[in-house]
């Protein structure tokens, strides 16, 4: 009898606020397993470029116009059904429930955020201070008032991982350790002959 391994087409969702390493970790994660990656995050930067806005002024602007919300949110399911895919969103976790097959939640302190994001974007501290408050507290009210989402709510994760003493490297081992021995055999099928 010979067993072949068929794996059943993967969705990871890899959640975390701001600045948190999320990005980092899901583009890491998706080469490593030859998954695609999306990013909602890069669809929502490359909108407001789009409109000559800053993320502060675009997150603002998306409360009279959830459509924009929605649309991003939309795309992010449709590819996620695709399978074999890692899904970096603020909502990937929410986004993909019931479909995915691991939801990571990558988080840090708020001041440790907005030091990543201040040396990222070429900002001051003050700056990335400023704007992340403003566009956290903008997309909690949008995520509540469009979905009833409450971001601070863990408990649809399967994993929590701080980011405030680990490095990316270290991050990046753990998740894929998750995914490597847990989720893969988890979700394979054996199909013998």
């Amino acid at each position: 009898m010979v067993v072949i391994m068929v794996p059943t087409p993967i969705i990871i969702a890899i959640a975390g606020p701001h600045g948190s390493g999320k990005s980092t970790v899901a583009k890491a994660i998706a080469k490593e397993f030859g998954f695609r990656y999306l990013s909602a995050g890069e669809i929502f930067r490359k909108l407001a470029k789009e409109r000559g806005m800053s993320l502060e002024e675009f997150s603002y602007k998306l409360i009279t116009e959830p459509e924009v919300d929605k649309a991003i949110d939309q795309r992010t399911i449709e590819e996620a059904k695709k399978g074999n895919v890692v899904i970096d969103a603020q909502l990937a976790g929410w986004m993909t429930r019931g479909i995915n097959h691991f939801s990571i939640l990558i988080t840090a302190s708020f001041e440790t955020r907005c030091k990543r994001i201040a040396e990222r974007d070429g900002k001051t501290l003050e700056e990335a201070i400023r704007e992340t408050k403003a566009r956290e507290e903008t997309e909690a009210k949008r995520f509540k008032e469009l979905y009833g989402i409450d971001v601070g709510d863990l408990s649809i994760y399967d994993l929590v991982i701080s980011t405030e003493r680990l490095d990316a490297n270290d991050t990046i081992k753990l998740v894929r350790s998750a995914i490597a021995e847990v989720v893969l055999p988890k979700y394979g099928q054996q199909l013998g002959e």
